[in-house]
């Protein structure tokens, strides 16, 4: 199969690209890097380099393509995250018409299903939407959980107060991800038969209250004690402000993780389940994590 893959060279697209290469596929890493155009080279791939707010670009790039992977990458400098989503799901969709897609595989969030309330995460709320009006293109919707490597924000706290704290946590119960296990999920749905119409896939690698999510990483830190303390979305706000963030990307923030701590987040992930976890636990990543923090 021909397949295009975006995202260049990042947690997910990486390993999709050598999963997809290494089963005898001819793959397209699209990047907006030409820095990346060597290492992509060096994958086996063909390197597509241009921006994603370039639809002539997207379209040339995705003709003749048997299936398309389409994520949006994080862009929390602009002032209106979910407009920047907006944005490009319309150029993907442009894109995809343009170029006669007829499988495309997008990976959203879970909480895609809500339309409020959730912040950041409206953004893949919209997306979905604005593919799911596309006709005679069949679509998966990838709905991955809390990703691991966003326990990395919290280095520096417990560095600087030994501690863990944040409008979420405690005794809520985090669904969580690692990114390979992310990209072994696309790799299937993008080489199995096309289907017709829209499919919702939810992707877990592991699911831990905030407590054991403490203990485990204190464990592997080597700070056994290591807490994590729920506090307000006030407080989160104005801490997040201190931290130099602006005020409506804290808002947004504070709202999607106080819908992981509502569990409205994750209500349609446990109607919806998948059939199996990914292999990638908990004390698995804290080996990462430890790296990390002792870097």
């Amino acid at each position: 199969m021909n397949i295009v893959v975006t995202g260049s060279l990042g947690h997910i697209s990486q390993p999709l690209a050598i999963e997809l290469l290494a089963k005898g596929h001819t793959v397209t890493v699209v990047s907006s890097k030409p820095d990346k155009q060597t290492a992509i080279d060096e994958l086996g791939a063909r390197a597509a380099i241009g921006s994603l707010e370039d639809v002539e670009f997207l379209a040339a790039t995705f003709a003749g393509a048997d299936a398309v992977y389409a994520m949006i990458p994080p862009n929390v400098t602009g002032s209106d995250v979910r407009a920047y989503y907006g944005r490009i799901g319309r150029h993907y969709a442009q894109a995809i018409t343009q170029a006669g897609v007829r499988r495309v595989v997008y990976l959203s969030s879970y909480g895609a299903d809500l339309d409020e309330g959730t912040g950041l995460i409206l953004g893949a709320h919209d997306v979905e939407g604005i593919l799911g009006q596309l006709s005679d293109v069949a679509v998966t919707y990838l709905r991955p959980t809390y990703f691991y490597y966003n326990l990395y924000a919290f280095v520096g706290m417990i560095k600087g107060t030994g501690s863990m704290a944040a409008n979420y946590g405690g005794t809520d119960k985090l669904v969580m991800v690692a990114p390979v296990d992310i990209a072994a999920v696309a790799a299937e749905e993008l080489t199995t038969p096309s289907h017709t119409g829209r499919t919702v896939r939810y992707i877990a690698s592991d699911e831990r209250t905030g407590t054991d999510i403490a203990r485990v990483l204190g464990e592997a830190i080597g700070k056994p004690d290591l807490t994590w303390t729920v506090i307000t979305d006030g407080q989160m706000q104005n801490g997040m402000e201190a931290n130099g963030v602006p005020a409506r990307l804290a808002a947004d923030f504070v709202a999607m993780f106080a819908s992981v701590r509502s569990g409205a987040l994750s209500r349609d992930y446990y109607q919806n389940p998948p059939a199996t976890l990914g292999r990638t636990k908990l004390d698995d990543f804290a080996k990462e994590f430890a790296a990390v923090y002792k870097s």
